[in-house]
């Protein structure tokens, strides 16, 4: 990690990196390994509450060895309305789980190592600029004063409520989103694979597995996306999001921790943020800012996954950054955004009708969890999931998954029913 001294601070860079999370990380970890010269600013010690699910394609895509990973995840359950539960095994592969704290720090170390300049401190406000550069206020944590850098490109990265997306892109303040809000805690020491419990008088639906992530669809919880109980080790996210004004996310969790059995157990810490569901129309300027991640919002609608997708969308910015300095200049930011719909848009688009029409009311939601018992809906989900790719191998699954959700819009199918069985 690199010294923070005053005298070391530079006054110009190629490209100022605002924000630390995996987005900024990502992308200012590219720009160092190219040679470009590059400032990352970070808060650091901020911790964004996210249930820390990390694809294998992650580890492949982004070189992540696999010692950042607090677990690793075999299966998840689907909890309905009414208490049902639907086991997911995954037969091939397993889903990593990250603590943000210690993984986000990771990648900025990475980043640093790579020859990224860090500074900790907080972004301010954009200046003037000269046609090549722009001025930009921030000042350094433990400090009052403002300081000045000057950097060709600013890459936004520091999140939902970006300062950097307000003060250079209209309409950035207006993003779709849900709240969010979890609390750490301590796993029981009881907690063993194949649903060991820490209360005996907890159902057996609402038990805890340090192998499975439970995701929990009930409006009591969550009015209009979800809630989640996801073991990272030696320790549980419990969490829930919502768009609803008003609503106790605090009270939500806190019955949810009743319902698992874990009320009792002691509080690591607990964090709330936005969570964006839908990506900005426009990430960039036309002159010297293009944003990225969830200032972008890069955060995929109805599971609300965003450690892949923001270090996609960081990978993608610093390539369409590196090749504006190479001298195709700042209209080629634009197509940071065109490059990720082109490679994620499909599934973004998927995941935002499901999320309008299955989470809108109990009813549906108890039908969703229904569908998930298919055979075919489970496979093409972990295919899809796990590759970050649509499953287009198998079109005749496709077209099944298809014939059985119509059956379920058109309620031709009974809640209820189990494979077929009432």
């Amino acid at each position: 990690m690199n010294a923070q001294t005053t005298s070391s601070i530079p006054s110009r860079c190629d490209v100022l990196v605002v924000g630390g999370g995996p987005a900024g990380a990502t992308a200012a970890n590219d720009l160092a390994r190219a040679g470009i010269d590059v400032v990352l600013l970070d808060k650091a010690g901020r911790i964004k509450p996210c249930g820390g699910a990390v694809p294998p394609q992650a580890l492949l895509d982004f070189d992540l060895p696999r010692s950042v990973l607090e677990a690793e995840i075999g299966s998840a359950r689907m909890v309905s309305p009414t208490g049902r539960g639907v086991d997911m095994p995954i037969d091939k592969g397993f889903v990593g789980m990250v603590d943000r704290g210690s993984f986000d720090e990771w990648l900025r170390a990475r980043a640093a190592d790579s020859g990224a300049q860090r500074i900790t401190g907080s972004f301010v406000s954009l200046g003037d600029s000269d046609g090549s550069q722009v001025a930009v206020r921030y000042t350094l944590k433990g400090e009052r004063e403002e300081r000045t850098l000057h950097a060709g490109y600013v890459i936004g990265a520091d999140g939902a409520n970006s300062r950097v997306g307000r003060a250079a892109i209209p309409g950035s303040d207006r993003m779709k989103r849900v709240l969010a809000y979890h609390e750490i805690v301590e796993a029981p020491s009881a907690c063993a694979p194949h649903g060991a419990t820490a209360a005996a008088a907890v159902s057996s639906v609402h038990d805890t597995d340090p192998t499975r992530c439970d995701v929990v669809y009930d409006g009591e919880l969550s009015p209009d996306f979800y809630s989640w109980v996801f073991p990272h080790g030696s320790v549980v996210s419990i969490g829930t999001g919502t768009a609803v004004q008003g609503f106790s996310l605090r009270g939500s969790v806190s019955e949810l921790r009743r319902r698992v059995g874990l009320e009792n157990a002691r509080t690591v810490r607990s964090e709330g943020a936005p969570i964006p569901l839908k990506p900005l129309k426009r990430w960039d300027d036309g002159r010297h800012v293009v944003l990225c991640g969830d200032a972008a919002g890069v955060v995929a609608p109805a599971s609300g996954e965003g450690i892949y997708y923001a270090m996609a969308c960081g990978r993608m910015v610093a390539e369409t950054v590196q090749q504006a300095l190479a001298g195709e200049g700042a209209t080629h930011l634009r197509r940071a955004r065109k490059r990720f719909l082109k490679a994620h848009g499909k599934v973004f688009l998927v995941l935002g009708i499901m999320q309008r029409f299955w989470y809108s009311s109990d009813k549906r939601r108890e039908r969703f969890v229904t569908m998930c018992e298919d055979q075919d809906v489970q496979r093409l989900t972990w295919e899809s999931y796990l590759n970050k790719r649509l499953v287009r191998k198998d079109p005749m699954a496709h077209l099944r998954i298809f014939l059985k959700d119509t059956a379920h819009l058109l309620r031709l199918v009974p809640a209820e029913d189990r494979a077929g069985r009432k």
